[in-house]
């Protein structure tokens, strides 16, 4: 297949990267309008927060088949239908009357625009000769990281000016326009007129993945919601995941051409990189979701507000990701990169835990930045050290559970963030509690203040002191909740600092252009 050149390969670009940005800014777009969702569709914002758990469950099932599936259906087919079902399924969430509808519309989005992330980068890397995949993969890793962090800015945008059914209607020009261009500039892979019937599909080892994954990724994003182990939905799907990843471990294992293999994990460097990429998924999934809620509901940030105050700094990542890109395809060492990042991501946490009350919005742009920075220089290296010592025929079966790892930190890091805010923040009102009482000189001229300032307001003389104390009421809730948030910031850095160690089981083969540029084609195929 020959390389695109000029206009062609400009085309290629801005579709691929276009379309893998619009899918992972619909990660976290939904974040910001889920309030303006519940009373449009009359429910609660527990019931609503479906429409982020449906489109994660079925991104994380097709990240790992995104491969065979791509060789099965051929890969600018696999693309093209992909991007259909991403802008008809946004349309009809879009449109959607009812809470069922749309959590089924968002799901089946889900499994499009898995696929849609997956094959672009594929797809991109195939438009560049070898020597130059190390700028595409730079280009690309500039949308992986600005994607999520463009949904809420946008989302924050939307709502303040439109209505929620807006964040999902955008998709529908640029999805057209996407799948026009890739219909007409994207050339079929050299390979994918390969017949259907000598392709074996393992479907066995397909509805294991779905079930144990589908069911584990339900636990981790419904398990605080439901109230973990007291409610019989989460008791009966944590049985089902552990059946069925234990059956997919033990099935993949056993036959011979497996959906996904499992076997790569004998490596002990893939193995150790996976214990890294969950980290970082902990820590980037993490991250995004706790500073909006600190910002926005103890700090008074809008939602647009909060999305500019992320945005800003992670421009950085723009560019540093080629820099990291070309100096990774001159051979230079990841682990040093790897360290550093952890360090630097560490620093974000530690430097986010001490945040005052009254900071403001332009305050965080240093740790923020910090950020930025960590994750650049920890993505690049991580792929090149989930193969390193791999076979170059099992790149892309190492690279496509690298990613699978990275999906479920990101679901466990968020799971652990909202129990542990849970547990802080009963215990910190019960320590802010304790100080506030009847007895208390402070509490007394505080609450004597709040009340005449409603009586001069309102001129309400019998509610007054009711109102008061409803006013103190959620001081206090601000502040446990505050307390809280903090608190997990410096569970993050735990996380980071003691993993750092673990470096030393890591090893660095020596790896010529042609394998540094096969490795990073693996990750686009297997993304």
């Amino acid at each position: 297949m020959a390389t695109p050149k000029g206009f062609a390969r400009a085309i290629i670009v801005i579709t691929t990267v276009t379309a893998a940005v619009m899918e992972l800014i619909d990660t976290s777009i939904v974040n910001v309008a889920l309030s303006d969702m519940s009373g449009s569709l009359g429910v609660n914002i527990e019931d609503i927060s479906w429409v982020i758990t449906s489109y994660a469950i079925a991104n994380v099932i097709i990240i790992p088949l995104t491969g065979f599936l791509a060789e099965y259906f051929g890969r600018k087919n696999y693309y093209i239908v992909s991007m259909i079902i991403f802008t008809a399924a946004s349309y009809m969430c879009g449109q959607s009357s009812s809470l069922v509808e749309i959590i089924i519309w968002r799901f089946i989005q889900g499994v499009g625009g898995g696929a849609l992330l997956s094959t672009s980068q594929a797809i991109l890397f195939d438009a560049f000769e070898p020597k130059d995949r190390p700028i595409a993969s730079g280009l690309f890793g500039m949308g992986i990281v600005l994607g999520p962090t463009l949904g809420p800015t946008l989302g924050g945008y939307i709502i303040d000016h439109a209505s929620w059914p807006l964040i999902f209607m955008i998709n529908i020009p640029i999805g057209i326009i996407a799948t026009f261009l890739s219909f007409t500039f994207i050339s079929k892979k050299e390979g994918e007129g390969k017949k259907k019937k000598d392709i074996k599909i393992d479907y066995t080892g397909i509805l294991l993945l779905m079930v144990g994954i589908g069911c584990l990724q339900y636990v981790l994003e419904r398990g605080e919601a439901e109230d973990w182990f007291s409610s019989n939905v989460i008791q009966i799907t944590s049985v089902l995941a552990f059946i069925g990843m234990a059956g997919f471990i033990w099935y993949e294992l056993k036959i011979k051409n497996p959906a996904v293999n499992l076997r790569v994990l004998g490596n002990r460097n893939l193995a150790f990189t996976t214990i890294f990429t969950f980290v970082v998924g902990v820590g980037l999934f993490t991250s995004v979701f706790v500073f909006p809620v600190l910002a926005q509901r103890t700090l008074g940030f809008t939602a647009y507000e909060t999305g500019l105050t992320l945005l800003a700094p992670t421009l950085i990542t723009v560019l540093m990701m080629p820099i990291i890109g070309k100096l990774m395809s001159k051979g230079v060492s990841p682990i040093p990169f790897v360290v550093v990042g952890f360090l630097l991501f560490a620093g974000y946490s530690w430097m986010s835990a001490g945040v005052s009350p009254d900071v403001g919005k332009w305050d965080f742009f240093v740790p923020l930045a910090l950020r930025a920075v960590g994750i650049s220089m920890v993505q690049l290296p991580l792929i090149n050290q989930a193969v390193a010592g791999l076979q170059p025929k099992d790149y892309a079966s190492g690279i496509a559970l690298n990613n699978m790892i990275r999906q479920l930190g990101g679901a466990f890091g968020i799971a652990l963030a909202n129990n542990y805010i849970a547990h802080q923040y009963a215990q910190h009102r019960i320590d802010l509690v304790t100080k506030v009482t009847g007895e208390s000189q402070m509490f007394l001229e505080r609450s004597n203040t709040i009340t005449q300032g409603i009586i001069a307001r309102s001129g309400d003389v019998a509610g007054a002191s009711t109102k008061a104390l409803a006013t103190i009421n959620n001081i206090v809730d601000r502040q446990a909740y505050y307390l809280s948030y903090l608190d997990t910031f410096r569970l993050i850095t735990i996380f980071f600092i003691l993993v750092i160690p673990l470096v030393g089981f890591l090893r660095v083969k020596k790896k010529s252009k042609q394998e540094v540029a096969a490795a990073m084609k693996a990750a686009a195929d297997s993304h």
